[in-house]
């Protein structure tokens, strides 16, 4: 999706310096570029500092920690609601991502944190199975949520959906 929207710009910075030479002395402001506003569209980086937590590197941390908890099989259901957004309305999907048997060798591992606001942030990980890398650079999103920062719902509806029984579960 990155380079069609990139394609997108190109082809619309060509279709301007082909323009009509017409001097009538009087100049039209140059085209818009279109913009992807898919919902897959790439979000471009925020300068450093600008919508991050007040303290990034903090929340970072906890980032990783809580998202790694929350894919420690040896981690109780209770704790792994505490670091999830929303955690005891996703009570049954959890329950049920857990219960399935590759759910209980499942680990993670957080590669990159990239803050888009104070609120949230894309998160870039690897789920391991049974130690063996399954799916690598992975992406999720990650909420602040009663300033505790958690696996967002999505993230878990969509593993949910990459299941064999992808029956949407309540909640997702």
């Amino acid at each position: 999706m990155a380079w069609a929207a990139a394609a997108v710009l190109l082809v619309g910075g060509a279709a301007t310096a082909c323009g009509d030479d017409d001097d009538s002395g009087t100049e039209s402001p140059p085209p818009v570029p279109p913009v992807d506003i898919s919902p897959t569209a790439p979000r471009v980086p925020s300068p450093p500092g600008a919508d991050a937590p007040a303290d990034p590197a903090a929340a970072e941390k906890e980032v990783k920690e809580n998202w790694e908890k929350f894919f420690d099989p040896d981690v109780t259901l209770r704790d792994k609601e505490d670091v999830l957004e929303n955690g005891s309305e996703m009570r049954a999907v959890l329950t049920a991502f857990s219960g399935d048997e590759r759910g209980q060798q499942v680990t993670a591992t957080v590669t990159e944190v990239d803050f888009t606001s104070d609120k949230e942030a894309d998160v870039k990980y690897s789920l391991e199975l049974s130690g063996a890398t399954v799916l690598p650079d992975a992406s999720g999103v990650a909420v602040n949520q009663d300033d505790t920062w958690k696996v967002s719902a999505k993230t878990l509806c969509a593993l949910v959906q990459l299941s064999d029984n992808a029956s949407p579960a309540p909640g997702c």
